[in-house]
């Protein structure tokens, strides 16, 4: 908490939450309980046939079912998990195989907040932890795997 004086009063300004309030806080702020504001994420896209568009950056016309989109999600999560270094192997099959045009930087979507994606990314975003790998997420955009930056 920082202390600041607007005329004659007092307020008091959480640096973890972002909130001022006026009422003196009854304890500490607690970083760990600060409600996240933005996270960094990378995201590996596979469209599918049923996707709000189905083309992509590297392909006219996608024709694959819902199915086989999951399937092959499920074989980059799997080569992710069994990766020594998870981080690094996102990044290069998000690249190589990525619907989205984010690939061309590893699937990195950058800082993001609250209401700036579609709803079901951003709760399995903000859920993540840093480091961690979402299960597949589906959005009106295909399915995703997401990896928790910052």
């Amino acid at each position: 908490m920082i202390l600041y004086q607007y005329s004659d009063q007092y307020y008091y300004f959480n640096v973890y939450t972002g909130r001022s309030q006026w009422e003196r806080p009854t304890r500490a702020a607690d970083p760990a309980q600060a409600e996240l504001t933005a996270v960094q994420c990378a995201h590996l896209l596979v469209k599918h046939a049923g996707s709000r568009r189905p083309s992509s950056w590297r392909t006219d016309v996608i024709t694959r079912t819902k199915e086989q989109a999951r399937k092959i999600l499920m074989g980059y999560k799997k080569q992710i998990e069994d990766a020594s270094d998870k981080k690094a192997k996102f990044k290069e099959l998000a690249k190589e195989f990525s619907d989205c045009s984010s690939a061309k930087r590893g699937g990195d979507l950058g800082m993001f907040k609250r209401r700036q994606m579609q709803k079901p990314f951003e709760d399995a975003s903000f859920a993540l932890k840093v480091g961690e790998l979402s299960d597949i997420v589906e959005t009106d955009s295909g399915l995703h795997l997401i990896y928790r930056i910052a």
